[in-house]
């Protein structure tokens, strides 16, 4: 089902630091809106659906979402 390759999208050369756009980009992988907290949102709510594709969907979601940040 999942095929992880480690390689970047688009190449990235970092010639300077930036401590404040760093601090908004962890902001939204694992802030209270970020893909953490999203995931862990639709991992949970799949055990109070009452029809098992539905749950079967929150799950799939859940599982994207984790993958995305995990593995940015």
């Amino acid at each position: 089902m999942w095929n992880y390759e480690k390689r970047l999208q688009y190449p990235v050369n970092i010639t300077q630091t930036n401590p404040q756009i760093a601090q908004v980009i962890i902001s939204q992988f694992g802030g209270p809106d970020g893909e953490l907290a999203a995931s862990m949102r639709y991992l949970s709510q799949r055990y109070t659906m009452p029809y098992k594709e539905v749950s079967g969907l929150l799950t799939d979601i859940g599982t994207e979402e984790c993958a995305r940040c995990c593995y940015p």
